[in-house]
Parts: C-alpha cells; sequence; structure tokens
C-alpha cells in the first residue's frame, strides 16, 4: 500500500511541476526542462530519504529496500521524462 501511495505522490508532484512549468513557459522557454531536473532531483531525495526509514526505523535490509526504491522513482520518474520530452 505504501509504494501505491508513494507513486500516487511522484505523479502528483510531477503534475504539480509540470503545471508550474508551463505557467512560467511563455516568459522563461526552458520552464519544462528544469521543472523536468528539478523533479528528477526531488524525487530522488524523496526516494533515498523514504529507503532510510525502511532501513533505519523499519528494520528492512538495504536488499529489500532497494527494488522498492528503483520501482518508486523509475515510475514516475519515466513518465516525467515523457512528459518533458513531449511538451517541449
Amino acid at each position: 500500500m505504501r509504494t501505491a501511495l508513494f507513486l500516487t505522490a511522484g505523479l502528483l508532484l510531477l503534475a504539480s511541476m509540470l503545471v508550474l512549468a508551463r505557467l512560467f513557459v511563455a516568459h522563461y522557454p526552458a520552464a519544462v526542462t528544469w521543472a523536468g531536473a528539478g523533479f528528477l532531483a526531488l524525487w530522488l531525495l524523496i526516494c533515498a530519504v523514504n529507503m532510510w526509514v525502511g532501513v533505519a526505523r523499519a528494520g528492512y535490509s538495504v536488499g529489500e529496500e532497494l527494488p522498492i526504491l528503483l520501482l518508486n522513482f523509475a515510475v514516475p520518474a519515466a513518465v516525467g521524462l515523457l512528459l518533458a520530452w513531449k511538451l517541449r
């Protein structure tokens, strides 16, 4: 359940960053590119903190948490890269 919530949160964060980028694209043409890069960096940080919480607090091993980190990061990141490429 937590993975589904993180995937939803990632997609919502992506959508909000792209909406903000579209607001600024008239005066700043590279806004979509910056929003995409900012999303990737921020989402990687959020996923890394989630992994740390799983290892340090919940008692999972790094080997158990690493596939979840990759899934949580890869799905919204792939959607973000695809949308940034299409919106360019």
